[in-house]
Order: C-alpha cells, then sequence, then structure tokens
C-alpha cells in the first residue's frame, strides 16, 4: 500500500516529468518488445534466482509491468515504479490473481522512504535513469535490515553502441539519456551511502538465442577471466554496511576431535572468555588414544564451564561439525580445531569480527603472517594457495585461505545454510567447502581474520595429502558446476 511511502524531498521537476513521460509513452509496448527479447529475460530471470531465494518478501525499484518481480516467487512482493502506465499495467496483469501475494504502488525512489523492511530488494536496469543516485541508495537503507540484500543489476558501458543501434531498429526498448557507471563508480556511490559489496559478477556473453552458440558462451565462455569483461549484464550484491556491538553475544565453540588426547586440557585452558555466555562442544571421531575419556575427565573437573561430549555418528570432520552445530544453542558459532594449529587464543578476534557486523562468516586464513617452520608442508602450501584462487573466483568473493579449520557464523545463518544444503547435496567430507558454498549461496559477507599457524604438539594430522587433494580437486570442480556454471 502506498502508506508504507513518505516523500521526502522534490528534485529536478523537469527532468522528472520528462522521465515519467518517457515510460508511459513506452507502458503498452513493453510485452512487444519483451517478447521479441524473451532469451534475454529468460536468463537473467535465471540468474536473478540464484541471487534471491524463493518465498522471501522482495521489493523492486523499476518494476515497470511486475514480470520480473512475479518470476521470483517471493512470499509478498512491492514493486515500485515512477510510470503510472506501466503501475496501471502491472495491476491489470498481477493484481487480481496475486491481490494477496503482489503489490504496486507509483513512486519515485529518489523521493520517498519506507516504514518496512524487505529480504531482497532489486534494481534492475534502474541506476541509468537515476538523477540522484546517491540519495536512491540512500533512500533504500529505511527499507532494509541487517540481512537484507540488494542486487544491483546494470548493463556494461561497452554495449552502449548495439544497444542504440537496436533501439533505432527497434529490436530493444528505446532508453532514456543514461548514466553509463564503472565499476568503481558504483563502489563510490555505496561507499558514500553507506552500503558495502557483499558480490559482483558479470553475466551473458549472447543476449539473443542462436541455438547451441548461445548456450556455450553464456555457460562455458563468459565465466572465463578476461572473457569475462565482455559480458553484458552485472550484477551486485550489496548490504547495509553494519554497526553492531562487541557485547551481549553468546558463542559455542565446537570441537572436532579424533585421537587428540594430548590437546584437550591444553584447549580448555588456553580459550579465553570472551562471549556473554560460551558453551564447549567436543564431538569425538571415534577416538583410540583415549580422548573421550580425556574429556570426559575434564570436564569433572570444570563444572563452572559449559561443556559436554558427544561422539560422531558417521565419519569425517564435516559430519562432526554438522552433528556438532545440531547440538549448540548460543548465537555464535565457531569451529576450533583441536590440533591447536589455530591458537585458542586468537578465538577473539573472531568474535570481535562477526560480532561488530565486519562480516557475517569469518574464515581464519594461514597464509598471511609466517609460520612456523613445520607447520604446513610446501606441497600443502602450493595447494592451499591453488584452492584459495580458484575459490574466489567461483565465488565472486576474496578468499586466501579456504582450508583453515577455524570457521565463525551466526547460528541463524547456519541454520540458513542447512536448509539449503539440498541446492549442494552432501559432497563435502571436510565441512570447510560445505559451509563456504552455503555461505556464498546466501550472499553472506566473507571477512577473513589472519592467524598465526603453528605446528601441532601431540599425534599425527589425520589428511593425506594426495588422497584429500583429489577430494578437494573433486569438489572445486562440483563447485563451478554448481555456482558459476549455473
Amino acid at each position: 500500500m502506498i502508506t508504507h511511502l513518505q516523500p521526502i524531498k522534490k528534485i529536478d521537476a523537469t527532468s522528472k516529468h520528462k522521465l515519467r513521460d518517457h515510460f508511459d509513452h513506452l507502458a503498452h509496448e513493453r510485452v512487444r518488445y519483451r517478447d521479441r527479447n524473451h532469451y534475454y529475460y529468460d536468463e537473467l530471470i535465471k540468474s536473478l534466482r540464484f541471487l534471491i531465494q524463493p518465498d522471501k518478501k522482495i521489493l523492486e525499484v523499476g518494476c515497470a509491468d511486475g514480470y520480473v518481480l512475479e518470476h521470483l516467487n517471493p512470499s509478498s512482493g512491492t514493486g515500485i515504479d515512477i510510470s503510472e502506465k506501466m503501475i496501471e499495467i502491472a495491476k491489470n496483469r498481477h493484481g487480481q490473481s496475486n491481490s494477496n501475494r503482489l503489490n504496486f504502488v507509483t513512486a519515485d525512489i529518489e523521493n520517498v522512504t519506507f516504514t518496512e523492511t524487505f529480504d531482497y530488494i532489486l534494481m534492475s536496469d534502474v541506476l541509468g535513469s537515476l538523477l540522484d543516485i546517491q540519495q536512491a541508495l540512500e533512500n533504500l537503507r529505511s527499507a532494509c535490515n541487517d540481512e537484507t540484500r540488494i542486487i544491483i543489476h546494470y548493463h556494461s558501458i561497452l554495449w552502449e553502441p548495439l544497444f542504440k543501434v537496436l533501439e533505432r531498429l527497434r529490436l530493444k526498448m528505446p532508453q532514456p539519456e543514461h548514466n553509463w557507471l564503472s565499476f568503481q563508480d558504483i563502489n563510490h556511490f555505496l561507499t558514500l551511502s553507506d552500503f558495502e559489496l557483499v558480490n559482483y559478477e558479470r553475466r551473458m556473453l549472447a543476449p539473443k538465442y542462436i541455438p547451441l552458440v548461445s548456450w556455450l558462451l553464456n555457460r562455458y565462455a563468459s565465466p572465463l577471466p578476461l572473457v569475462n569483461a565482455l559480458c553484458m549484464t552485472n550484477l551486485f550484491v550489496i548490504r547495509k554496511k553494519q554497526r553492531g556491538s562487541r557485547t551481549n553475544h553468546s558463542a559455542t565453540i565446537l570441537i572436532p576431535c579424533r585421537n587428540e588426547k594430548g590437546n584437550i586440557r591444553q584447549a580448555i585452558d588456553r580459550i579465553p572468555n570472551f562471549a556473554s555466555a560460551q558453551q564447549i562442544i567436543f564431538v569425538d571421531g571415534h577416538s583410540t588414544d583415549g580422548t573421550r575419556e580425556e574429556i570426559e575427565q575434564v570436564i569433572a573437573e570444570n563444572p563452572e564451564k559449559d561443556m559436554e561430549v558427544w561422539t560422531q555418528p558417521g565419519r569425517g570432520k564435516g559430519d562432526a561439525v554438522r552433528y556438532g552445530f545440531a547440538k549448540a544453542h548460543n548465537d555464535i558459532l565457531m569451529i576450533l580445531d583441536a590440533d591447536l594449529t589455530v591458537p585458542p587464543e586468537d578465538l577473539p578476534k573472531f568474535y570481535d569480527a562477526i560480532a561488530s557486523g565486519k562480516g557475517e562468516f569469518i574464515n581464519g586464513t594461514r597464509l598471511v603472517y609466517a609460520m612456523e617452520r613445520d607447520a604446513m608442508r610446501y606441497l600443502n602450501i602450493m595447494g592451499n594457495k591453488f584452492f584459495s584462487v580458484a575459490l574466489s573466483w567461483l565465488l565472486n568473493q576474496s578468499l586466501k585461505d579456504t582450508l583453515c579449520g577455524t570457521k565463525v557464523l551466526l547460528r541463524t545463518d547456519y541454520e540458513r545454510i542447512a536448509a539449503g544444503r539440498h541446492y549442494f547435496g552432501d559432497f563435502d567430507p571436510f565441512g570447510d567447502f560445505d559451509l563456504i558454498f552455503g555461505a556464498a549461496k546466501l550472499n553472506l559477507k566473507i571477512v577473513e581474520v589472519p592467524i598465526r599457524y603453528r605446528d601441532r604438539t601431540y599425534g599425527s594430522t589425520n589428511i593425506s595429502r594426495f588422497y584429500h587433494g583429489w577430494l578437494l580437486l573433486k569438489m572445486t570442480l562440483f563447485a563451478l558446476r554448481k555456482i558459476k556454471l549455473a
């Protein structure tokens, strides 16, 4: 309903009037233009569906006749557009059959604020026609909560000459004079309006359907480095900058362990107090050196601490993490490997990063500081660097060390990852990629915390360099198919 929009100022009335007239004039031709370019719209909606979960509350700015909004399958959708004629058509097309699900309002994003928030906000082909991009983005802050993701879809400036030709041939809907923005331009606007980039990718080399050719170009050629710079569409995923508090958050520290008896007492002694409440969960992987008995003894000696031990039902660290997180009851979930190669004293850094809102998925990185001489073999270092480059490219977020065992996220976000696990399936015996892929699919802001990696002082590693390296390569190829080539 229009009651949730509040006018806040007037800007450049003449230019606004021309813009409104332009889209009003084209409103009844939009379906014809869309039918001529149905392949492009099908590909766009497929890309947006990957970024936007179904059955969520969605606001579309510049919704036109509501076609895209409806195809995103929102639980409730609000579309606003400056063109009264576009909104009238949207209401006629969708308003009757979706009266409880879709709502369309004539409104100018540069001149409104909102009294409700949304899970997702979509701005598709809107930035180019705005007179004050910073003001529009600042106004959108009122529609955002801490979890809201804004998806900005924008065309590359490289395609402008072709667009002009297509418009003259009446093969593409004419656009008013456009703001042509670079990646850096948009990033500057995000900074000025107190947003930050979560994810950025380019898609689509062939917006017209050519049998086999379009599929090959868009699915396999467009993700490639260098070639990717020629793509037509830019997709930005952004979030409101967080101003969180470092206090009043509880934490669960999960310690998966297998044959780590000599590290258990150290782990408990060295974990500092940093959260409002701390739960420590040990998940034993069927140890044969008395690890479980040692844990039970330590728990008995420290009755003031909230600690418990479980034996995982399956095998592998991934199974232990999933089983342990299901037992957790605090706000923040943390993984600390029992080999203590990541110092327990560093956990407050991870806590501060997530509790203050700097990131939503905090990943440790061992590849910044110099590490102890025997902490990691040369081949392991090279493998880690390879996987970090590959995963950074696949996920469109910078990751220097994907295989560091210490990972931290909110329990509510983990529950969302678990609920969407069917997309990737049970593919990861280690648990690292399961969490990273899930976080990327949810567009969580990934932040890395550098740590000084230590050599283990007890026991031997459970990692087989070549066998597990092969498994990691298979999982990387799996991610290529499920994420980059989706």
